[in-house]
């Protein structure tokens, strides 16, 4: 059975909680990222002078869905969500989102990052004091992943596509230690794990957490993200609300273990998995090219729970960064208040970035497809928000022109209320073991994992429920280490 190793290396444990102890560093259980009013009080006091992106250890206690949405100095409230109205989507369901824009860096991924790094830690499997902590990512996962070795005292090297967007290489060349661009974008995910094949052959004292195959990863959403959308559901849902399903690109197959843990909340929900019209693979086993930044793809996640996916939708990218002008330029959002859209949220359209639009897209083609009604609710995820593809909005106004209102009509109806349910397959059970048989090809014959354990992924029922279980030893490992670090 597969698990996260918990087995304790005294040696490099002592020395983690000797370098916990000089840097002043209390790490948060996943209780306290769940319900931040178990957070010590002392440490919400600390926070009011920290600002949500400082290199501050506090900030390990802002790896929640529930930040007060402040730059500087805010506390703790509910989950960050907002209702998107049918004068936007086109659909009588309710879509609701989670804002991940209010985390450090500004992007969820701050938490996956985390829950794949402290059980090391706090094991000692991972020394802080000699080794380097390897990010391999296309994007927001090597940003956390830096942001958390510099809050933790560790070093990091980063590793994302050349491709990618300039805000995100300008922010690492102040916090990780190296930043490596490997050739393509956001679907060139084979070049990035080869270059993590070179680093573990060069002889450097490294750990690499590979977002891909992470059950941390796994865990953390589903763990925090999934009682988050619980929390919203029961929040919004009122007397008639009925709970359908959520929607989320595959990426790394974290934030699709939020499903995991809704489907056991509300038996019969549905997981959508969503992914690029331009590199269809679980649609068709395609591959491809496409400017959808966040999701990499042309291969499954070892970490995605196939078996417990029910469809999966492909998104063209011309929608994505059309509706990113439509919804951030003047003439847009203009436009979109003729359309009988509210200002309160025109004004708030730039928490969606690139993935968060294709996020609600997916959730769109979900709720047409099974004709929902104004009852029915469907959760996705905005992963970051416009503030890291500023400069992709600048360089389509020097390549395409102004935008207009004649291209906020048309694409307003193109691709938003025009969103049909083409590219799109509800999963037989032959079509999920046709997904996960493609795990095979990358992982047991490039990436050393062995035929038993995919075998194991697919067959063993109790798979999947054997890792959302280590939550409660993880907490007490954190707990015992913070008591030895002398802090908390």
């Amino acid at each position: 059975m597969t698990t996260i190793d918990l087995t304790l290396h005294k040696d490099r444990r002592a020395r983690a909680i000797q370098r916990a102890r000089q840097r002043k560093i209390v790490i948060p259980t996943f209780a306290q990222m769940k319900d931040p009013a178990k957070v010590p009080a002392k440490v919400k006091e600390e926070l009011k002078s920290v600002g949500l992106w400082d290199v501050d250890p506090r900030n390990l206690f802002r790896i929640t869905w529930k930040n007060e949405p402040k730059v500087k100095g805010g506390g703790f409230g509910g989950v960050n969500y907002l209702e998107l109205p049918s004068s936007l989507t086109g659909v009588k369901a309710r879509i609701i989102v989670l804002v991940g824009k209010w985390f450090p860096t500004g992007a969820h991924k701050v938490g996956a990052a985390f829950s794949c790094l402290v059980p090391r830690l706090v094991t000692g499997q991972f020394d802080p004091t000699s080794q380097k902590a390897v990010w391999p990512s296309t994007g927001n996962y090597c940003r956390g992943g830096a942001y958390d070795s510099a809050l933790l005292g560790c070093e990091s090297i980063a590793i994302l596509p050349e491709g990618m967007s300039k805000e995100r290489f300008e922010w690492l060349a102040s916090i990780a230690g190296e930043t490596i661009k490997t050739p393509g974008s956001e679907s060139n995910v084979k070049e990035i794990f080869d270059k993590c094949w070179e680093l573990r052959k060069s002889g450097q004292d490294l750990m690499i957490f590979n977002q891909f195959e992470e059950f941390g990863n796994y865990l953390w959403h589903y763990e925090v993200t999934g009682h988050a959308m619980a929390e919203v559901v029961e929040q919004a849902a009122g007397a008639k609300g009925a709970y359908r399903g959520m929607a989320s690109a595959t990426g790394s197959a974290g934030t699709i273990a939020s499903g995991d843990y809704m489907k056991q909340a509300f038996p019969g929900s549905l997981i959508v998995a969503s992914e690029a019209l331009q590199c269809p693979t679980l649609l068709e086993n395609g591959f491809g090219a496409h400017r959808i930044e966040g999701i990499g793809d042309k291969h499954v996640p070892w970490i995605h729970n196939v078996k417990n996916t029910d469809m999966v939708v492909a998104i063209d990218d011309n929608a994505v960064v059309n509706i990113a002008r439509l919804f951030n330029e003047p003439a847009g959002r203009k436009y979109l208040a003729s359309k009988g859209v509210p200002e309160s949220l025109i004004s708030n359209l730039d928490l969606l970035g690139f993935s968060g639009i294709s996020n609600v897209l997916s959730a769109i083609k979900a709720a047409k497809y099974y004709e929902m009604g104004e009852d029915d609710i469907m959760l996705t995820i905005l992963t970051d928000s416009m503030e890291l593809y500023q400069s992709r909005l600048q360089e389509m106004h020097a390549e395409f022109g102004e935008y207009s209102e004649r291209d906020a009509a048309a694409d307003f109806a193109r691709y938003l209320h025009g969103q049909s349910t083409d590219n799109l397959l509800e999963l037989r059970y032959e079509d999920r073991r046709r997904v996960h048989n493609l795990k095979y090809f990358t992982w047991v014959e490039q990436q050393g994992k062995t035929y038993a354990e995919i075998q194991a992924m697919w067959q063993q029922p109790d798979y999947w429920t054997s890792i959302q279980k280590q939550v409660g030893e993880i907490n007490e490992l954190i707990v015992e280490f913070n008591k030895e670090v002398g802090l908390a």
